[in-house]
């Protein structure tokens, strides 16, 4: 049972490139932030999540509020999944190229560029994003740090993807029709790799939804709920479905989550609910029941007592917010 795989269907990320650098030091960028990106693009309002895949040399990458550097070589793929703005340079001390000038124009054009710096060493990156929505996607965003990096290099699957993804960047020009659906793929892939790989090397005392996943027990638990999350499910229930006692299937579930299983349930199907409510035209009864709720007046509740208003409210407040009638 793949717990993240699960998540990242209702979650739907999609990816794109929109930068393929090289760079002589000393050089210095300062990238925009995700809510920056995130106007450029066409779709409705999304979370972007941002990533930068270094294939030769060396640098290092700073958030912008954040003082300390983290160094960077050929094989490391850095993520921001909370989408930070940030520094990203190598050599000594120099004016930061403001990336957020050209950003609008590279993703309206949907071409890669190449820039030099000072002449120096060279370092070859390609950069990358990846949407997903805002309400779905912090369930897994919230148990990582500002900056997720990951040599990737070290595992086989990893050097594959790598050169695949490099090869689909390098000839995305001359590849013809489905080029970019194909990096926008290889995009989503690398990202997961990237999660996978970083939960692997969790140490043994971590807590929070991704270590979660990590346990056989936890894992297979949250795999299902978000399965079936409009299942009626009980403590008993999926405690049986996992192989637990009830009291067992609580403690490690509170361990690791600091919460009960149905309490994480309610929690997942009410964001859910946000997420049809917003996207869709479904009444608020037909929203209700889809996400197991058999009684509408229940589900008013529950919603009011996690958003702070009725679902009704809840969906004219955020669709006027994002410019929709």
């Amino acid at each position: 049972m793949d717990v993240l795989s699960e998540v990242l269907k209702t979650v739907k990320l999609d990816g794109a490139v929109f930068f393929n650098g090289e760079f002589s030091s000393p050089w210095c960028a300062r990238e925009p932030d995700a809510c920056t990106m995130a106007s450029y693009l066409p779709a409705r309002p999304k979370h972007v999540i941002i990533f930068h895949l270094i294939t030769e040399g060396r640098g290092y990458v700073r958030i912008e509020e954040d003082g300390r550097g983290v160094p960077l070589e050929a094989g490391d793929i850095v993520i921001l999944p909370q989408g930070n703005a940030h520094f990203m340079g190598n050599g000594h001390p120099v004016t930061p190229i403001d990336s957020a000038a050209q950003l609008q124009r590279v993703l309206a054009e949907g071409r890669m560029i190449s820039q030099v710096g000072g002449g120096g060493e060279l370092t070859k990156l390609v950069c990358g994003y990846l949407t997903c929505d805002p309400q779905l996607c912090q369930v897994f965003l919230a148990g990582l740090p500002p900056i997720v990096k990951v040599h990737i290099r070290d595992s086989p699957s990893g050097q594959w993807l790598e050169s695949t993804f490099q090869y689909s960047v390098d000839h995305a020009e001359s590849s013809g029709p489905g080029s970019t659906a194909v990096i926008a793929k290889l995009s989503e892939v690398l990202f997961v790799e990237t999660v996978r790989l970083y939960i692997a090397k969790l140490p043994p005392t971590q807590t929070g939804w991704l270590a979660g996943v990590r346990d056989p027990d936890v894992g297979k638990a949250l795999a299902l709920l978000h399965k079936q999350p409009s299942h009626p499910w009980t403590i008993a229930s999926l405690a049986n479905a996992v192989g637990l006692s009830r009291s067992v299937l609580a403690e490690r579930f509170r361990h690791y989550l600091s919460d009960t299983p149905i309490g994480y349930l309610t929690r997942w199907r009410l964001q859910l609910a946000a997420q049809v409510l917003t996207s869709t035209s479904k009444s608020v009864a037909e929203v209700a029941n889809d996400v197991g709720y058999e009684s509408e007046p229940s589900f008013n509740r529950a919603f009011k007592r996690e958003f702070g208003v009725p679902p009704a409210r809840f969906r004219t407040q955020t669709r006027r917010s994002h410019g929709k009638n």
